[in-house]
């Protein structure tokens, strides 16, 4: 037996009672993440428990990296079976990580295995596991709709074919996947690859031409339902002018190296250009800040994007940040925002920020997203809610989402509702909040899943 138990992170009788009778059965949302539209629309069956847990899922592989398994178990040849007994064994000493809760979860959600996982365990985890999936249907389509979920955004970059979502949407399914636009591929004119990806984006032999392609493609990613996109900044830079960001544009296209102030120019401008362009079309804009990537040129090279070698930064530019909303709002173009910290020691700063440019267009319109990424972890949580209430609203929270590769990281969902109940819980225990139970359950139900619902349109 696992030591989970079904008051898990609820520390009181009224943390378990606003979790069970209002969060535990709301659908989910899931406004971001990283599955692929591909793997869901092609639903194949699962050969192994490898397959979902393992093979695409960077949290677990740097969890690994950290206990120092060499990347042939990580990566690397070694079979599907010994890449998951090497995880199991990592796994069981890494007492306060999430993972350690969330992949306990996982099992017990979807195998129905209540075995702690650790080495002495992996075999048997291994074949039950196996055996479950070898006698069950065991797809994206089942692995989705057994979690609650109704609403899931991709991560689309902006010259992805969209065909695909209007397959998916012809499959039936009692859930609904929509593409989010993202650009960044075209923000970061310094990439070595910059000119394959203007080429993919077709049509553009100008900087006038670019912006002009990225509207028409914007355009297009709403006609198959998208209503909200992705931006990832290493920096917000300052706002610089269409000239400048002209020259610099069309001094890369020519095949010239360009200077790093060279691309912030570039940067600059282009963002103040996405985020007045998703301000006229109506659509919401999620910015991720504060992460410094591709820390490990070594491994960049042998693994590429996505593989588990970002970090923390320490500048994610909030004065640049204040002067850029200051600037869209001033000119009538600031979009609804959810914008995403990954510096903790940032959290009110930004949070200050955000209040300076709400308005009665939307409720929340200028969020402080989720406890994201490295912070995506109960300390994290905790600490998003209480900067959260201290210094902005929690009743226009848009709630959680899963940031997330694995079909299997929906109980993610539910880690965070339970640690909201018991915050919220502990508040009514010590007389800081109303008793009044049915009052805070309606708040919790809007955080899980209606703010969101109405915030995106739906």
């Amino acid at each position: 037996m696992s030591y989970l138990k079904s008051n898990f992170l609820l520390k009181n009788k009224t943390s378990e009672k606003l979790y069970f009778d209002y969060a535990s059965n709301m659908p989910i949302f899931d406004y971001h993440c990283h599955l692929s539209e591909y793997q869901i629309y092609e639903n194949k069956q699962f050969e192994n428990i490898f397959q979902i847990w393992l093979a695409g899922d960077h949290y677990k592989w740097r969890l690994m990296r950290n206990y120092g398994i060499n990347e042939e178990y990580i990566t690397g040849s070694k079979s599907d079976k010994e890449k998951f007994i090497t995880y199991c064994s990592v796994l069981g000493k890494a007492f306060g990580n999430p993972l350690y809760h969330w992949s306990q979860v996982e099992l017990e959600t979807y195998f129905g295995c209540d075995l702690e996982i650790n080495e002495a365990n992996a075999e048997k985890i291994w074949d039950i596991c196996n055996a479950y999936i070898s006698s069950h249907v065991v797809t994206p389509q089942s692995l989705i709709e057994s979690s609650n979920v109704k609403i899931i955004f991709t991560t689309n970059e902006i010259f992805d074919d969209l065909e695909i979502f209007e397959k998916i949407q012809q499959k039936g399914y009692k859930f609904k996947v929509f593409p989010a636009f993202r650009a960044d591929k075209i923000m970061f004119i310094e990439a070595e690859k910059y000119l394959s990806f203007i080429e993919k984006l077709g049509g553009v032999s100008s900087f006038e031409s670019l912006l002009n392609r990225v509207e028409e493609r914007l355009i297009e990613f709403k006609k198959v339902g998208c209503v909200a996109s992705d931006t990832a900044l290493q920096g917000v830079f300052p706002v610089s002018e269409y000239e400048e960001a002209k020259a610099v544009f069309e001094k890369r296209i020519k095949g010239e190296e360009i200077t790093e102030e060279e691309a912030k120019i570039f940067k600059g401008y282009f963002t103040y250009f996405l985020m007045s362009l998703y301000a006229k079309h109506n659509i919401k804009s999620e910015l991720h800040i504060g992460a410094m990537r591709n820390n490990n040129t070594v491994m960049l090279n042998k693994l590429g994007l996505d593989t588990g070698f970002d970090s923390i930064a320490e500048d994610n530019g909030i004065y640049n940040l204040s002067r850029l909303m200051d600037r869209l709002n001033s000119e009538g173009k600031l979009p609804a925002m959810i914008i995403f910290n990954l510096n903790p020691k940032m959290n009110s700063e930004i949070m200050t920020l955000i209040g300076c440019f709400q308005d009665d267009s939307h409720r929340g319109k200028i969020q402080y997203g989720p406890a994201w990424w490295f912070l995506d972890n109960k300390e994290g949580m905790e600490k998003h809610l209480k900067d959260l209430t201290a210094t902005g609203h929690i009743g226009a929270f848009v709630g959680m989402l899963t940031d997330s590769r694995s079909l299997l990281s929906y109980p993610r969902h539910h880690y965070f509702r339970r640690i909201l109940c018991n915050y919220l819980g502990e508040m009514v225990e010590n007389g800081e909040i109303t008793s009044d139970l049915e009052f805070i359950g309606k708040v919790i139900q809007d955080i899980s899943y209606n703010n969101s619902i109405e915030y995106f349109g739906f």
